[in-house]
């Protein structure tokens, strides 16, 4: 028969046993890691100790020794699986070291000698129920010290790092002292014979342990939390981040992330799918697992754009991996929000499109200037030659029957009239040319066309657009080409007689007034590039000018200008051509543009 303290150890023990399964039925969902599998093994181990051991009170007629061997293979191994569980929540993931192995050397010995106990003795001289009665021999000892020095390590490096992670009044830190001390407090006081207590308290004072490791780990995040300075550091970051483990699972991510996706149930977002997560954004998987699959093979970063149109947002995600030792940890995952960039980027867009086209305009009036001084030449000369057609019409009209007129005088009027006629067809075909100039000029300076063209043509184009305010300016314009004029350059003409065009204007302005000067445009070339230099004698470019030509709008012109046309004519060059333009100057002295276009 049971005594009544016989039975109500035996019902603790069941409820015990009970919540060893219950636990493993709780965590059977959670990520399978490292320390979650050695967290298995410790309670199945505890849950086969209480199982020997309520066999042992029920089989009152077997040896209870019996039962106190198969119990003992739980009492040998618990220590190292707790210990690999600690270290494995330490170190994040393990990997396998020869050195490991001696920590199952010492259980597995002890196995040996308690399960040859009958012969030497040297585990138990005497056994009892009562931990106080029960006399050990010798090597007994010696595996008490081993398995309480493996337990009291791994509980101090729980603690350790609980406390850096969360406060030394921390739940996490509180749960795992509470259960480090009621084990060790329960043994000392049974073996100090202070109390009389029965050898299976020593069961449940373990299980008590890791019922209180596994609310620590489980209920208040263990392994999961983040030292409160640094947590409180993260949730300011202005992007973005997930930490995810190697099978895709979310298990970090700061308060920007939950509000920039509008999370409501952040509960449930630690420990989920993060695949599951993408599906309810409704945001496409592929780029993400493509990222994933690189990250893991190449360890490098991935980055791309994404846009989701439920939130009206876009971000530069980047997925960087989280390696210890070349073993990969981790992935961390990175939402950088570029909205307002992109909204500011239209706007520059636009505003810089504005300027483009009010610089245009701006060449354009200029230039419809200079067309109409060159146009009011030809068409005056046109008329004269009208009139003159006019008067040997009439004189030839008014001399038919004339006997006077002989027919040499018919042909002298004839003669006089095709003089007329050829100087018409001369200012017409003037007329086209300046026309076609100005009606190629008159295109959206961003448009490509491309096409093959001859110097020759290039140059006449300018010749007839910047004539007006070269004239204007009292400034001659020098023309030397070094190399043939029949040079075919691919590209849009137009853009660049723009771009020709806009470094003359600036080197007559740069002369600011100052008439009876020149500039050099020679065209020459080296190897497959041709170049084309513009060059003035004024005062050169101030050193803080050069510092930022061509990498941001500057001009010497003060409020009267912009800087926007060299810059863009860089930037045309660079594009339409696949060219570059390069500089000498020297204050004081000038400056020579030189536009390299490849042929």
């Amino acid at each position: 028969m049971l005594t009544v303290s016989s039975k109500i150890i035996l019902c603790i023990l069941i409820v015990a046993t009970l919540l060893s399964f219950f636990f493993l039925t709780l965590f059977r969902k959670k990520n399978d890691t490292q320390s979650n599998y050695f967290f298995k093994i410790a309670l199945l181990l505890i849950a086969f100790w209480m199982i020997c051991s309520i066999l042992q009170i029920i089989c009152v007629n077997i040896n209870p020794l019996f039962f106190i061997k198969l119990a003992y293979i739980s009492i040998c191994f618990l220590p190292v699986a707790f210990f690999f569980m600690s270290l494995s929540f330490v170190k994040t993931k393990l990997s396998f070291k020869t050195k490991y192995l001696l920590l199952i050397i010492f259980p597995i010995l002890t196995l040996i000698v308690l399960w040859t106990d009958d012969f030497h003795h040297l585990f138990f001289k005497e056994y009892s129920d009562n931990i106080a009665d029960t006399v050990y021999g010798i090597y007994a000892y010696f595996s008490f010290i081993y398995t309480y020095a493996l337990f009291a390590i791994s509980l101090i490096m729980l603690i350790v790092y609980s406390i850096r992670n969360s406060g030394f009044f921390s739940k996490q830190a509180i749960l795992i002292s509470l259960g480090t001390i009621v084990p060790f407090a329960v043994n000392i006081i049974g073996a100090s014979k202070l109390v009389s207590m029965s050898i299976f308290i020593t069961p449940m004072s373990f299980f008590f342990t890791i019922l209180c490791l596994g609310f620590a780990i489980f209920k208040f995040n263990l392994l999961r939390s983040t030292p409160i300075a640094l947590q409180r550091i993260v949730d300011r970051i202005s992007d973005s981040y997930l930490v995810l483990n190697t099978h895709y699972i979310i298990s970090d991510y700061n308060k920007t992330f939950t509000s920039t996706f509008k999370m409501h149930n952040v509960e449930k977002l630690r420990g989920s799918s993060f695949m599951n997560f993408l599906e309810s954004n409704k945001i496409s998987k592929e780029r993400f697992i493509e990222g994933f699959e690189n990250i893991k093979s190449n360890n490098t970063t991935e980055l791309f754009e994404l846009e989701i149109k439920e939130l009206k947002k876009s971000f530069n995600v980047e997925i960087s991996s989280i390696m210890n030792n070349k073993q990969l940890l981790g992935i961390l995952v990175l939402f950088k929000d570029i909205s307002q960039h992109k909204r500011d980027m239209e706007t520059i867009k636009d505003n810089q499109n504005m300027l483009i086209e009010r610089e245009r305009l701006s060449s354009l009036g200029q230039m419809v200037g200079g067309i109409a001084h060159n146009l009011k030449t030809p068409i005056m000369s046109i008329s004269g030659a009208a009139e003159g057609l006019k008067d040997l019409a009439n004189e030839l009209d008014n001399s038919i029957g004339n006997p006077i007129v002989t027919n040499d005088d018919y042909h002298e009027i004839a003669k006089d009239m095709k003089v007329w006629i050829a100087k018409i067809k001369d200012y017409s075909e003037y007329m086209s040319d300046v026309i076609t100039a100005i009606k190629g000029q008159a295109v959206n300076f961003a448009k490509d066309e491309e096409m093959n063209f001859t110097i020759s043509e290039l140059l006449k184009r300018v010749d007839i657009l910047m004539k007006h305010e070269l004239k204007s300016a009292i400034v001659y314009l020098n023309i030397s080409v070094k190399t043939d004029e029949n040079t075919l350059i691919k590209g849009d003409v137009n853009s660049l007689v723009q771009v020709i065009n806009n470094m003359i204007s600036n080197a007559i302005q740069a002369y600011n007034g100052k008439p009876e000067q020149t500039i050099e445009l020679t065209v020459e070339r080296d190897n497959s590039n041709c170049i084309i230099s513009i060059q003035d004698h004024a005062g050169g470019l101030p050193e803080k000018i050069q510092k930022k030509l061509f990498k941001e709008m500057v001009t010497t012109k003060g409020k009267k200008g912009t800087g926007l046309g060299l810059y863009m004519s860089y930037s045309n060059i660079k594009a339409h051509f696949k060219g570059d333009i390069t500089y000498e100057s020297e204050e004081g002295k000038g400056t020579n543009f030189h536009i390299i276009l490849p042929i």
